[in-house]
């Protein structure tokens, strides 16, 4: 695996950057082939917290995990902890739909650990609320307006900027606010 490792507010020691590489490192053996793809690590200090986020996108899933802690290298540790539950939480099920799809093999190999173990049962996913709205045309800037006056810490909204296509503002944990579009 590839690594993008960056530093926000942080000098990226060689110490640190081979901390992450070892840790990160971990991961591939829940893949069947190692991974072709980069795994973006942002080692970052905010408001006297040490920050870890790393984002692995992958054919299909995206792991993502994020840390806040006041160590930087216990962050490391508990980002990597998050990522190996959410690959053991989608091994069976994106196993399962592969196999139903394609017939092609595993794309997570099975947990050493867990050979002769019944599997975890998978989460079930319960909706509870259905909401629908008119989406009503504004700007990025308009619809972080009207976000903060509700309330939320999303708001979806037609872009009058992006040829009105559906969009999505959010508060980001950082205090800042990020914009989600459909790719072109």
């Amino acid at each position: 695996m590839k690594y993008n490792i960056r530093g926000k507010n942080i000098e990226v020691t060689n110490a640190l950057r081979e901390y992450v590489q070892k840790k990160l490192d971990k991961i591939e053996r829940y893949f069947e082939s190692p991974l072709a793809s980069e795994a973006n690590v942002t080692l970052s200090v905010i408001k006297d917290k040490q920050n870890v986020e790393v984002t692995i996108p992958l054919t299909g899933v995206m792991l993502r995990a994020e840390v806040r802690g006041s160590d930087m290298y216990a962050s490391i540790d508990l980002v990597v902890d998050k990522l190996e539950r959410q690959i053991r939480k989608y091994k069976t099920r994106v196993n399962r739909k592969l196999r139903q799809e394609n017939g092609l093999k595993n794309y997570f190999v099975e947990d050493p650990a867990s050979q002769g173990r019944i599997h975890e049962e998978e989460e079930d996913f319960e909706l509870v609320r259905t909401k629908r709205f008119n989406l009503k045309p504004m700007d990025v800037e308009e619809a972080i307006l009207q976000m903060n006056m509700v309330g939320h810490s999303f708001f979806v909204f037609s872009n009058t900027d992006d040829s009105e296509n559906v969009n999505v503002v959010y508060r980001r944990q950082d205090g800042t606010y990020g914009l989600i579009e459909p790719a072109k």
